[in-house]
């Protein structure tokens, strides 16, 4: 006896119970309207994710059923963590291709000499963005996702988090609640 099908839900019941889902939640838009997602929208979320946990982008394509890559590229949110991460793993890649001996500090004719120049160590660990370009944090190197921290810095990271946590825990006691929120 072949098996019987269930018939499948509607587009409109799904939309009915996502709706609900949502405005019992109170998740609201920037407007203070109730949130409002599409069906595409969950498609989005699925080929990000599937691709940021390992998900060939070839595959995901046949999974979504596109006809061009570039379709399901499109699809994929990029993050710039995962930017940088990416691009480091590549510079590793090509530094395990190339002999040692390629890496060697660049001459640096009529300036600084280079140890001044290219010398891009922090208090913490190093800096690892690209040289002679300017700091996004504005050398706040706590808050920059480019930071390499050192090991041996492990005590002195302690110690910034405990004394952030006592600023806090100051400026609320004060109720200067602008400068807690900053910290």
């Amino acid at each position: 006896m072949a098996a019987s099908r269930q018939p499948g839900v509607s587009e409109t019941a799904l939309r009915t119970y996502l709706d609900h889902a949502l405005q019992e939640l109170g998740i609201k838009d920037g407007g203070g309207s109730p949130m409002r997602y599409t069906f595409y929208d969950f498609r989005r979320i699925f080929i990000t994710d599937a691709i940021m946990h390992g998900m060939p982008p070839h595959i995901a394509q046949l999974v979504a059923v596109h006809g061009d890559i570039n379709t399901t590229m499109g699809y994929k949110a990029v993050y710039p963590e995962e930017v940088i991460n990416g691009h480091r793993e590549f510079i590793a890649r090509r530094r395990a291709l190339r002999p040692n001996q390629e890496y060697r500090t660049p001459p640096m004719p009529n300036g600084p000499s280079p140890s001044a120049t290219w010398n891009r160590k922090v208090s913490i660990g190093e800096c690892g963005r690209s040289y002679h370009t300017p700091c996004i944090q504005e050398h706040s190197c706590l808050r920059c996702p480019l930071l390499r921290p050192d090991p041996t810095a492990r005590p002195r990271l302690a110690q910034i988090r405990d004394n952030l946590i006592e600023r806090i825990a100051e400026a609320e006691s004060h109720r200067w609640l602008g400068e807690a929120e900053g910290l």
